[in-house]
C-alpha cells in the first residue's frame, strides 16, 4: 500500500515543497481532516474514488474526483464529465486494489494513469496558488500539506463544476411557509 512515505519520496524526485503532517487523532476517513486540523474545509481535501460504466455496456472504470471534505459531488456532474452511462461510489476492496491506498484515505498523487482525475473548479478558483491545502496520505495518522498551485500541477486533474448535492431536511422536520 501506498502511504506518506511513497508520496513524501515522490514529491522529493519532483523537488516540490510539502509537509508530511503528524494528526493528533488518526482519521478513519479523509472527510475528517479539517477537525483534526482546526482548518476550514475548502483547505482539505478528499479525493473520492468512483466506478463508471462506460456507454458501451460492460465496460467499467474508476474515476477520481476531489472536492473539499464533508462535500461529496453530484453524482450526475460525476456521469457528465466522464461520459459515463453510471456512476457510484467505488467498493472499498476495489479502491483499495487499484489505487493502492487505503479507501476513505485516498491521496490525488500517485494514481493510475488509467483513472482520471476530476477536481472542482471552484477549488481551483476559489483559493489563492500559493495557499497550503492538505489532502490524505492513504495513512489514519498523517496528512500531506501542500501549495494548490503544486498539488493541481501535479495531479493533472481535469477542472469541472462539480456541486455538491442539495441538501436535504432532516426527518421529522416540517417546512414552514411564510
Amino acid at each position: 500500500m501506498k502511504d506518506a512515505l511513497a508520496i513524501h519520496r515522490a514529491l522529493l524526485e519532483w523537488e516540490t515543497v510539502h509537509e508530511i503532517v503528524r494528526l493528533p487523532v488518526a482519521m478513519a476517513d479523509a472527510d475528517e481532516l479539517p477537525k483534526a486540523l482546526g482548518l476550514p474545509a475548502e483547505r482539505c481535501l478528499v479525493t473520492r474514488v468512483y466506478s463508471c460504466e462506460s456507454v458501451r455496456r460492460g465496460q467499467r472504470f474508476l474515476t477520481g474526483v476531489i472536492v473539499p471534505a464533508g462535500r461529496p459531488p453530484q453524482a450526475e456532474a460525476v456521469r457528465l464529465a466522464v461520459g459515463a452511462r453510471t456512476v457510484r461510489p467505488a467498493p472499498a476492496d476495489v479502491v483499495n486494489a487499484v489505487t493502492e491506498y487505503a479507501a476513505g484515505l485516498v491521496c490525488p498523487l500517485l494514481l493510475p494513469d488509467s483513472m482520471p482525475l476530476l477536481i472542482d473548479h471552484s477549488l481551483v478558483d476559489g483559493l489563492p496558488a500559493d495557499d497550503v491545502v492538505y489532502t490524505a496520505t492513504g495513512e489514519a495518522s498523517t496528512a500531506l500539506g501542500i501549495r494548490a498551485a503544486s498539488l493541481y500541477a501535479l495531479c493533472h486533474a481535469k477542472p469541472v463544476d462539480l456541486p455538491a448535492p442539495p441538501s436535504t431536511p432532516a426527518t421529522g422536520m416540517r417546512r414552514v411557509r411564510t
